[in-house]
Formats: C-alpha cells, sequence, structure tokens
C-alpha cells in the first residue's frame, strides 16, 4: 500500500510538472515558473496542489445559451465580461472554398496583367 501512495505522488508531481512547463508565461500567475518548478519538486504533494489552485490561468468559459439555469440568469441577466481574456480580432471568412479560389484566380490574373502592362509601357519607353 505505500507503494500506491508513493506511485500516486509521484505521478502527481510529474503531471504538474509537465503543466508548469508547458504554460506560456502569460499563463502562469503570481510566481515566475521557475519558482512554481521549484516549489512543485520542493513540496510535492503542496506546491502541485498550490499550483493547479491560483498558479495556473485556466481558460474562461464560454457562456451558456438559453434556459433558466444560463449564465445569464445566474447573474440576474448582467453579461460578465473577462477583460482578461485574448479577443479574436479577425473576421470570419464566410466565402466558399470555391469562392476563395474564385478570388485567388482573379487576383493572379489581374497581377499577371499589370507585369504585362508594365513590360509593355518599359518597351516603349514610357
Amino acid at each position: 500500500m505505500p507503494y500506491v501512495f508513493s506511485l500516486l505522488v509521484i505521478a502527481f508531481s510529474v503531471v504538474t510538472l509537465i503543466d508548469i512547463i508547458t504554460r506560456r508565461d502569460d499563463q502562469v500567475n503570481h510566481l515566475p515558473k521557475i519558482a512554481w518548478m521549484i516549489l512543485a519538486i520542493l513540496i510535492p504533494i503542496v506546491g502541485g496542489l498550490v499550483w493547479w489552485a491560483v498558479g495556473r490561468d485556466y481558460p474562461a468559459r464560454e457562456e451558456r445559451q438559453g434556459g433558466w439555469r444560463g449564465a445569464a440568469a445566474a447573474t440576474g441577466g448582467i453579461r460578465i465580461v473577462d477583460d482578461r481574456a485574448p479577443r479574436d480580432t479577425r473576421s470570419a471568412d464566410l466565402r466558399t472554398t470555391e469562392q476563395q479560389l474564385a478570388d485567388l484566380e482573379r487576383e493572379i490574373e489581374a497581377d499577371r496583367l499589370r507585369a504585362e502592362l508594365a513590360r509593355r509601357r518599359a518597351e516603349r519607353g514610357e
């Protein structure tokens, strides 16, 4: 039985260290990554529990849609926005693949025609 507990502590420590190492620096809270690693190695159980509780930054949960148990109902209709979460500022391209390819072919043809026009102007000396 003592071996099982030891194996569980080692497995927990390894998973904790892997999580610390693979996190980006902006996803680590309160201490630098190296300090978290040292804490997790020197005090395996407590260090790991503290890391999982406060050391890492968890991704924002998606807001539920509909139902009286939704996020809006739970907050009295007020929408809570997490300003720390990165926002995707890219606009969604709603064209089909065929439309995108057709647009690309038109751009290539327009560039080819511009190059041809520039070549002919250079030949005439304009």
